[in-house]
């Protein structure tokens, strides 16, 4: 069962009566798949043992992709075809944040700042990696967008995996990083990739709805070293399809009340925020992304047009592998801590039912339960014709 539907199902009535007027279209539909997931409105089949002959329902899943008891087998999908195209090289975290000044434009402007948030981040590494002080080449970089912390507080930035090199401009040499634990410095990005965003919010008519002072201050940027690329893309992969909160998270739902653990970024500790149900359903809301919109991005040769490009990088690199300078490099330490990042090593990732070949009876605990009936979706609400004038 999740708990987090039931939440909803109790609560979401009342923040809807509250809020409803106020609330957007993607939040509506959010909840209404959140409370329906698994449920007989969503239709399902039905499974009959053949052992002690008992019956067991079975609802389909809302398949959202916030909810927390739908996703945990995509993550494995995407993460199984992403190995297939990620290059035999190290790998480096980067991460923007957006500061506090900006965070209202970014709620009320999501799409807008969202995809400028991405752009720019990726300008400001493509800028730097130009220079052959640190790469004179375009790496391959994998980008996504993160809105949380770990109290479902709401703190838009952006994650990027970026190669340790890169391809050069005349297509025939693989250029590795000068340094085997150092790509760029956080320090030159952070002031280029606030200049691009201040250029962008122009272009888009917003720079006047940030505080001058956004523009004095200095702009979190962290860059790590963060191993090879099979680990990473496991990371990603849990951050790409995890909820803001999963439902072994939660510890206690009373009325009105609600209950969850989370673990400390800065202290490593496990910590409870106890918030009221209507205060959850604000912060799970708030991480809701715009109808359409691609939270995961790729640039230079792992862009979707740049297989020739992604071929070339890699043929170079499997050139370099028998080389003493490639192996050296490969075994330079990493400094990467998952927990810095958002990313909880322990907290277990929501799965799917299980698939009916595989479907135990939970009665007998012998048979395998058989599939003999299909439960019919209940029939949606219609709004009631309007009388003619």
């Amino acid at each position: 069962m999740s708990v987090i539907a039931e939440i909803f199902r109790k609560e979401g009535g009342v923040y809807r009566d509250r809020f409803g007027d106020r609330m957007l279209p993607s939040h509506r539909r959010v909840m209404r798949d959140l409370e329906q997931c698994r449920t007989p409105v969503l239709g399902g089949h039905l499974y009959l043992c053949d052992d002690c002959q008992r019956t067991q329902s079975a609802y389909h899943s809302c398949r959202n992709r916030h909810c927390p008891t739908c996703q945990g087998d995509r993550a494995e999908q995407w993460a199984g075809a992403q190995k297939q195209r990620i290059l035999p090289t190290d790998y480096y975290l980067i991460t923007f944040t957006l500061p506090a000044s900006l965070r209202p434009l970014a709620r009320s402007h999501q799409r807008e700042i969202y995809n400028l948030l991405l752009r720019c981040a990726a300008q400001s590494i493509q800028t730097i990696a130009k220079d052959p002080q640190y790469i004179g080449a375009q790496p391959g970089m994998i980008g996504v967008l993160h809105t949380w912390t770990r109290d479902l507080r709401y703190h838009p930035h952006a994650h990027f995996l970026v190669t340790a090199g890169g391809v050069t401009a005349d297509g025939l040499a693989w250029r590795t990083a000068r340094s085997s634990s150092f790509l760029m410095p956080a320090r030159v990005l952070s002031p280029i990739f606030r200049a691009k965003v201040r250029d962008a919010l122009k272009a888009a008519s917003l720079y006047d709805s940030v505080p001058k002072k956004a523009w004095k201050q200095d702009w979190v940027v962290h860059v790590a070293h963060a191993g090879t690329g099979e680990q990473m893309i496991e990371y990603l992969g849990r951050y790409l399809f995890r909820p803001p909160v999963s439902n072994h998270s939660i510890e206690q739902c009373e009325p009105g009340k609600v209950t969850f653990r989370y673990r400390d970024t800065k202290s490593g500790l496990k910590k409870r925020c106890r918030v009221t149900s209507e205060e959850f359903i604000r912060r799970f809301l708030g991480h809701v992304l715009p109808r359409g919109f691609t939270r995961v991005r790729h640039y230079g040769c792992f862009s979707p047009g740049s297989a020739k490009k992604l071929a070339v990088a890699r043929s170079l690199l499997e050139g370099l592998q028998g080389t003493a300078t490639m192996l050296e490099d490969s075994q330079a330490p990493t400094d990467f801590d998952s927990t810095r990042h958002g990313i909880d090593p322990e907290d277990p990732q929501e799965e799917e039912a299980a698939k009916p070949s595989e479907r135990l009876c939970p009665f007998c605990k012998k048979a395998t339960m058989r599939r003999i009936a299909e439960i019919p979706r209940a029939p949606r609400r219609r709004c009631a014709q309007r009388a003619p004038p």
